[in-house]
């Protein structure tokens, strides 16, 4: 399975989905049951109601480079989805140019209304992230940042940021994987390596981790204990017509407590990805930590 074959189909195809929009939804319903039936859902409503003051919302966004289904660079439309999202904290992969001078490729004009605001994080004067892993901050302040180098054949980074929230203190882990799985593992060990250095304090670990096997097989499952148990994740790829989990969002014991798949009419455009949306419980996890260390 290659992601440019499924990333952006040909025209022929998009107009096909358009014009049998309702086989396509029901299609994809019966797909997405027995995929869930196979490998379990990691679905965890959000609800309606409003969250309550201590929680928070996170959300991670592969965006392609501003590069939407239909073949359009238009960064404007990911800062659209963004807005959707009304999270507090945004994770974004492939935020920058791949090559040359890794140049930002985020709208942060358009984003101005969202109150979010971008975390500095690349070395280069008009980059926006680290590997094209940018942050997006609402509320709160940074209190220690570090660009870990992740081991692969090809570039590859995550960002480890320590953030005072309004809700407590919590510890970003924010990546994307490689394609390859022996590769992910070795990345992922070196992810645990890195948080292992600092404090114990809540941990979200977000971002494009390309994995989709369960169990054993997957690359994640290093990350048991620190994690705990690692779901198989919501399907979130390709954005159009989603059948691959790649996308995650894992927290430490206790702290996410609503997960979910960002599917609106825009979202299904504006990149390859759907965006995850998460709620998380900074307090319950911290009691969680002083359980364990008790």
């Amino acid at each position: 399975m290659t992601r440019k074959r499924l990333s952006l189909p040909d025209s022929a195809l998009r107009e096909r989905m358009k014009t049998t929009s309702g086989r396509f939804t029901s299609l994809k319903a019966r797909l997405r049951s027995r995929l869930e039936e196979r490998y379990g859902s990691g679905h965890r409503p959000l609800g309606t109601e409003d969250a309550a003051d201590h929680e928070v919302t996170v959300a991670s966004y592969n965006i392609h480079k501003c590069v939407g289904t239909d073949g359009r660079f238009d960064p404007r439309r990911i800062a659209a989805v963004i807005a959707e999202l009304d999270a507090d904290v945004v994770a974004i992969q492939e935020a920058d140019k791949r090559f040359g001078r890794r140049q930002g490729l985020l709208d942060l004009a358009a984003l101005e209304g969202t109150g979010l605001r971008l975390v500095p994080t690349s070395e280069a004067s008009d980059g926006h992230g680290w590997h094209g892993n940018a942050l997006l901050l609402k509320r709160g302040e940074v209190e220690a940042m570090r660009r870990l180098t992740l081991p692969c054949a090809e570039p590859r980074g995550a960002l480890l940021v320590d953030l005072a929230l309004p809700a407590g203190p919590l510890r970003i882990v924010a990546a994307h994987l490689g394609l390859l799985r022996q590769v992910r593992r070795w990345q992922v060990r070196s992810i645990l390596e890195a948080i292992e250095e600092g404090p114990r304090r809540p941990t979200l670990l977000l971002g494009d981790l390309n994995e989709w096997r369960p169990g054993r097989r997957s690359s994640l499952h290093d990350l048991g204990p620190h994690f705990g148990h690692v779901p198989h994740g919501l399907l979130s790829f390709p954005s159009y017509f989603p059948v691959v989990a790649l996308d995650r969002v894992i927290g430490s014991p206790g702290l996410v407590t609503g997960l979910a798949v960002h599917d609106t009419p825009l979202a299904q455009v504006a990149s390859d990805h759907l965006p995850l949306k998460a709620r998380i419980d900074i307090p319950k996890a911290l009691g969680e930590i002083e359980t364990e260390a008790a």
